[in-house]
């Protein structure tokens, strides 16, 4: 049985660059961050936790749509740039954190997992969906992203990862975005009103 990937992992990948994805510079990241914020149900939320914040591209657009905002990353570079990107942002914080054996106390009301997922084993991706779910505020929202295509080195594939979530009983899909390399899926603990009528536009 694979197992997750470890820390030194992703220290030896950082060590090589300080932005070895290509978040910054790839039209296929910045559109993937784009079609991420704009599937948000919500235009706002109060707590939010992201899991696997990597250098804090991704972390910098929900920052704008959450009052509180918890970022972290397992790999100190990457947690350090994460850091200096947000600094001005005092409602955002960023930790270095190995998930799923550490996790945050306190309650979310949007939990993302973006690109993380396939690095678990199947027995640490399953911790984290108990935890997401027990993280979740009644009302909260999952929102996850992965990449589709096998990585070697990698335990879990991200179609594994998202065939787990739609597994759980916890989880209600609100959306789902699916492309040939990535697929995105946004669930809720419960089945809120569309943003549409939610603001009443319907009558």
């Amino acid at each position: 049985m694979s197992e997750s990937l470890k820390q030194g992992f992703f220290d030896d990948f950082y060590a090589d660059s300080s932005d070895p994805w290509g978040f910054e510079d790839r039209w296929y990241e910045e559109r993937k961050r784009a079609i991420t914020t704009a599937v948000l149900p919500r235009r706002r939320f109060a707590s939010a936790f992201e899991v696997g914040c990597s250098i804090g591209v991704l972390t910098a657009d929900l920052a704008a749509r959450c009052d509180r905002l918890l970022a972290v990353d397992i790999a100190a570079a990457p947690a350090a740039a994460a850091t200096e990107r947000l600094s001005e942002n005092s409602h955002v914080s960023v930790t270095q954190m190995a998930t799923p054996e550490e996790w945050p106390s306190g309650r979310f009301d949007l939990i993302v997992l973006s690109e993380i997922g396939y690095y678990w084993s199947s027995q640490d991706l399953a911790l984290a969906l108990d935890r997401t779910a027990q993280s979740l505020a009644p009302d909260g929202i999952l929102v996850s992203c992965h990449w589709r295509r096998p990585v070697a080195e990698y335990p879990l594939t991200g179609d594994d990862v998202h065939r787990a979530i739609g597994a759980r009983s916890e989880f209600t899909r609100l959306v789902l975005h699916e492309e040939e390399p990535f697929l995105l899926e946004v669930f809720s603990r419960c089945a809120p009103l569309s943003p549409v009528a939610a603001e009443s536009w319907l009558g």
